[in-house]
């Protein structure tokens, strides 16, 4: 296997992809996964929200720290399979006020979504208060807003910045540039859409002594760019790639500390919401068993209220694992 990561980008996701364990096998026809939980709502009161993890096909990025190809399929997908597992999931779910509608890539990929589906799906969320769905920067356009014509209530796109950090970001192979990202912000401003960020706490490439400061910065941007949410993902192994990165010493997890740190800047920040994703945290960052469960309750209670919550204290390992 070539550890060396490639130094163009035409060779990078040929790359990528030899690294890949394998996929898992999915029902074309349901959802992977789906489930309600709290939030913390743009008009600043906890609602619960549906997210359901819609199967289709595989985005055509392949970014370096990606895993969510793993629950996507290889053939564009099937018109009418997409209403078809949302009404297999709404069947199934709590109720909720709000709903994520995530799927491993871009909503508004045509091979993944198609669009002589979007009017079926949005008849299946209009009791919802928000639709929020993802997309890479360079597909928000015509489709992104025939969609949004047809929804009653507000429409939020995540849009993965990942990082501020131009050398980075380029070697990430997210195939796009800030300049760009920016841009699809302020689209997505001009027609009325809500823009969440998501950023990488410790993305590959980065100096452990620069992740504290350039995260911040991420932050920043992101609120330059009109972001009223913003989600800190701690970067995480698992796809392959990542963790030949870390045989040659340009990947590690990061500690909690640092999401810590990063997490209180941004809610000091006021300028929106701000979320610590806390999946699968103690498979991947160094962990204290003495302070992790109250330290990740803390986490927790910070985005279900937005306000910074005492810090726990360790004589173990100081606070600094």
């Amino acid at each position: 296997m070539d550890l060396q990561y490639p130094a163009d980008s035409s060779s990078r996701a040929e790359w990528i992809v030899a690294q890949r364990p394998r996929r898992n096998q999915l029902a074309p026809d349901r959802p992977y996964a789906f489930f309600v939980e709290d939030e913390y709502s743009a008009a600043g009161e906890i609602v619960p929200v549906a997210t359901i993890f819609l199967t289709n096909r595989e985005c055509p990025w392949r970014c370096v720290m990606c895993d969510l190809w793993k629950n996507t399929g290889t053939a564009p997908t099937e018109p009418g399979s997409i209403p078809h597992q949302i009404e297999y999931a709404l069947e199934r779910l709590p109720a909720a006020r709000e709903i994520k509608l995530y799927n491993s890539g871009s909503f508004f990929d045509a091979q993944a979504i198609p669009p002589q589906d979007y009017r079926a799906i949005a008849n299946l969320v209009q009791a919802f208060e928000r639709v929020i769905v993802e997309c890479h920067p360079s597909l928000v356009g015509s489709r992104t807003f025939a969609f949004q014509d047809l929804l009653e209530h507000p429409l939020e796109v995540a849009m993965g910045l990942e990082t501020a950090h131009p050398e980075v970001l380029e070697k990430l192979n997210k195939g796009m540039t800030l300049d760009q990202y920016a841009t699809a912000a302020r689209t997505l401003r001009a027609h009325g859409a809500d823009l969440r960020v998501f950023l990488l706490v410790q993305p590959p490439f980065m100096r452990p002594e620069e992740t504290l400061s350039w995260t911040r910065r991420s932050l920043d941007f992101a609120f330059k760019c009109g972001a009223t949410a913003a989600s800190l993902i701690p970067t995480r192994g698992g796809n392959g790639a990542m963790e030949t990165l870390a045989q040659i010493n340009v990947f590690s997890p990061p500690s909690l500390k640092v999401l810590e740190d990063n997490m209180e800047y941004g809610l000091s920040l006021k300028h929106g919401r701000v979320f610590a994703d806390l999946w699968d945290l103690s498979r991947n960052a160094p962990r204290c068993a003495s302070c992790w469960p109250a330290r990740i309750e803390r986490l927790r209670k910070m985005n279900l209220t937005q306000s910074a919550q005492e810090p726990v204290a360790c004589m173990q390992c100081e606070g600094l694992s």
